[in-house]
This record gives C-alpha cells, structure tokens and sequence, in this order.
C-alpha cells in the first residue's frame, strides 16, 4: 500500500503543505529548506504505530516537545494536523484509507499534548471519529491516539500496520566502524546504522545468503578490485562482521572487515541491504554522501533493480538529495517535491506545468528543479571574510 497524498499544518517549518506522492519520490530543497523535517512526519507515525514503547507522547517527547515540533510560523493557530491518503494504486479515484490526526497543547494545568481530531475513513466511508463522548468525559483519553492502541485499531489494522513498517536509513559509517569503542546502546529503529550487523545477523540465513549475493554483484561492479563478499561469526566471541575480499598481487588476495572498509562501500551496502529489508515506505537521506558520482549516476535504476530482484516492486521509496548526477537521471519530473523557503515558513510543491513539460522534451529534474533550490546570495559565499 502506497501513501498517496500528505496535508501537514503547522508541522516544524510548515505552515501548509498538500502533496501527492507516488511509487518513487525525490526530495529537494536548499540546506534548513526542512527536507529532513518533511520526510521525519513519516517517521513521526510510525512511532505512533508502534504498540510497545510508542504512541504520541513518545514521538513528542523524541523531537523535543511540542514547542520544537509546531511551526513557528503558527502565530494565532497552534493546532498541528497530520494526514495522509492510503491506496494500492496512484492512479485510485478514492483513496483506500484516510487518517488524520490532530493536537494541540492543554493549555493549563499540566500543558499536556491533547488530541483535537483523529479520523479514519475507508473507501470515503467513516470508521472513527474522535474526540467522541468518551474521550469528552475523560480527558486523559485524549492523551493517546487509538492508531497506538490494539484494542482500538482492529478495524484499521492495514493503516497501523502500513505506518509501523516504515524505514528510514541514513547511515554514519563511523558509527559502524567503532560500535564497540561507542557503546552497545543502539537507537530505536537504527536511524544511523550502527546495529545494521545485529539486523543482519537476526536475518533467516536462507535470506540472508540470497540479500548478500544479490550485494556483492553490485559491489563487484562499483568496488575496485572487489572479488568476493561475506558474513562471518567469530567463533569465540559470537560477534558477527561483514567481510570483503579484494584481489591484488596476493595469489588468494586480502580479507577485510567492515572497520576497514570504505565509508562509501558501506554506505552502499547499507542502501542495498535497505532496499531488500521490509516491504513499507523507505525513506533514504542523501544517499549520495561518499559515493563515487558514476555509482550515485545509478542509484535510481539501481533502486528499481534490486526491488525487481526482491520481488519489491510495489515498495514505495523516498529520497532526499542534493546531488545534480543522482537527479539527471530522474526523467520525470513529477517524482520531484521541492521546498522552497520563505518568511512565512517553507512550502512543498511539485513541478508546474512548464517544468513537466521542459523534462518531457529532453531535459532533466537537475537542468530544470535544481537552480531553483539556490539561496539567494550564494554567489557572495566566496567573499568571506
């Protein structure tokens, strides 16, 4: 299931936002635009999806309170308002499922975070609609959504369970590299990757062995002298690495671990071993970093190819980027959000219609998209002084 339309209001730097989305997506914008801020809502529901250890005060608390989290821009209105359109096709006259959800501060007493709507529909049809009697003779009730309840959510498990299996990946391969000199302590959902070894290892190896030779394919036509790749237990300690082999003068070459390799081949194993893992929304932060420009050239058909593989085809991908070689292969136009800045908070469109038509006839999403994600007096940076 595809999440097919997004209306945000008052959310970070956002004072209103109305987009569609499709199978693929492409995030651009100008450095504090608010790309991560846009592609976080979705990460914001999913923590409200999980039944242990989430709900709404979790994710408002995670980001800071609702005082980080609300625009502030919203100036007499500070309600913020999330919601999202579900459907198996872009191409749904209605959507399968709607979900709303509003709140706002207390506004006394405890402050507490209340919830002011929350709704579901399904084919156009209402299947809840809050706050109810209840909820309007207990307020604590308010406190929770019925997304984060299991005895609540029954008749709108898909929506719960489509939320919960989002994922989003932005890896720091330093964090990798060093995780035993960092600490055990892994963050919830792995944001960074530091635990991407632990997924590994939890993996059934029958799937595991088929994701990794599916990896090591693609590394051995984007690493040099790569031959040959594999995940190995220490016998002693039960620790699990991934291990690389690279042919040189050595008749049977050189193993190494992932600490010495590359920050750009792990971040790409990282993208590849992502795309392969879970069926849900998969949000990619800049996937370009540390990768050679002929490998980011590729990492729109690259994204395409290995879900083929994977029999994913359907799994919906978003991605934010800075990166002119990653977008001049983007040849529709309409894959493309840009957020553009403004004294009254950004904004989010797609391209209009000379846009669409400009990369209809021979241009791409960089000649056409990106010159408009400049800031304005860019040109004086080299000024410095």
């Amino acid at each position: 299931m595809l999440i097919t339309r997004l209306r945000l209001k008052n959310w970070r730097n956002f004072r209103e936002v109305d987009v569609r989305l499709g199978p693929r997506g492409y995030v651009i914008g100008a450095n504090a635009s608010g790309k991560s801020n846009l592609m976080d809502v979705f990460r914001f529901l999913r923590t409200l999806a999980q039944t242990e250890g989430g709900g709404l005060q979790k994710a408002i608390k995670e980001r800071g309170g609702l005082g980080k989290l609300r625009s502030l821009h919203a100036r007499r209105d500070p309600e913020v308002r999330i919601e999202v359109e579900l459907a198996d096709s872009v191409d749904a006259q209605v959507p399968t499922w709607r979900y709303a959800l509003a709140f706002k501060s207390e506004g006394k007493g405890q402050q507490r975070v209340l919830i002011t709507e929350e709704a579901v529909d399904h084919q156009g049809q209402a299947v809840l609609r809050r706050p109810g009697d209840d909820d309007l003779g207990d307020t604590d009730r308010r406190t929770q959504t019925h997304l984060e309840q299991i005895n609540n959510n029954a008749r709108f498990r898909a929506v719960v369970d489509c939320f919960g299996a989002t994922t989003y990946l932005h890896l720091v391969p330093q964090l990798l590299k060093h995780s035993g000199e960092i600490g055990a302590r892994v963050l919830e959902n792995d944001p960074f990757g530091q635990g991407l070894l632990q997924r590994i290892a939890k993996t059934p190896k029958k799937t595991r062995d088929a994701r990794m030779a599916r990896i090591a394919k693609a590394l051995a036509q984007a690493v040099p002298l790569f031959s040959e790749l594999r995940f190995e237990q220490e016998p002693i300690s039960g620790l699990w690495h991934l291990e690389a082999n690279f042919t040189h003068w050595r008749v049977n070459g050189a193993w190494q671990r992932e600490d010495q390799f590359s920050d750009g081949t792990l971040r790409l194993i990282a993208l590849l071993w992502a795309l392969q893992e879970g069926a849900g929304l998969l949000l990619l932060e800049e996937p370009e970093l540390s990768l050679n420009d002929g490998i980011v050239e590729h990492i729109p058909l690259m994204v395409d190819r290995v879900l083929r593989l994977a029999r994913m085809m359907s799994r919906q991908v978003l991605i934010s980027t800075h990166s002119e070689v990653l977008l001049s292969q983007v040849t529709d136009a309409r894959t493309v959000l840009l957020i553009e800045p403004g004294a009254n908070g950004s904004t989010v469109r797609s391209p209009v219609a000379d846009e669409v038509l400009a990369v209809e006839n021979g241009l791409n999403a960089a000649e056409v998209l990106l010159p408009k994600t400049r800031a304005t007096g860019l040109d004086q940076l080299g000024l410095f002084t």
